[in-house]
């Protein structure tokens, strides 16, 4: 029987294994995406920046006030651009998380199992050592039973 349960938590703990690599795959998937989203988001935030920054009234020639207004419309369309790229970046981030959560999950329940299964072996043999210990009480007082009849 003890070859049944060892051949059944080898099988489990081979599972353990790879939802262990598992989650830590998704765990590292997760923190590259929250990198990323980090990075597009400075990105943005340093075009917002850069476009407060600038000041109002451009002076000068004609030709300087259009490269002027041209450069400002062309930063803030990297700055939309920026801008939207860090936000449908936030589902990238929201699904690796959800991958990392479920993987985390996962093992966890097969982590249970295998400390069930070997709470279980525990209780297993303090029960056959109480039974153990009461059988050999019991011959011991049959024993002394027939050694004070037989005086």
């Amino acid at each position: 029987m003890s070859a049944t349960r060892s051949a059944a938590d080898r099988g489990l703990n081979a599972v353990a294994r790879v939802r262990g690599v598992r989650e830590h795959d998704s765990r590292l998937g997760l923190q590259l995406a929250l990198v990323e989203q980090r990075s597009l988001e400075e990105r943005a935030a340093g075009l917002a920046d850069r476009l407060a920054t600038l000041s109002g009234a451009a002076t000068g020639t004609p030709a300087e006030i259009l490269i002027f207004r041209a450069g400002t419309a062309a930063l803030g369309a990297h700055l939309r651009e920026a801008r939207e790229e860090a936000t449908s970046h936030h589902a990238v981030v929201e699904g690796a998380r959800a991958r990392w959560h479920s993987d985390k999950t996962q093992l966890s329940a097969v982590e249970h199992l295998l400390e069930q299964r070997a709470e279980r072996r525990r209780a297993e043999r303090a029960k056959a050592e109480v039974k153990e210990l009461d059988d050999l009480a019991s011959v011991r007082w049959a024993r002394n039973a027939r050694r004070a009849l037989a005086r």
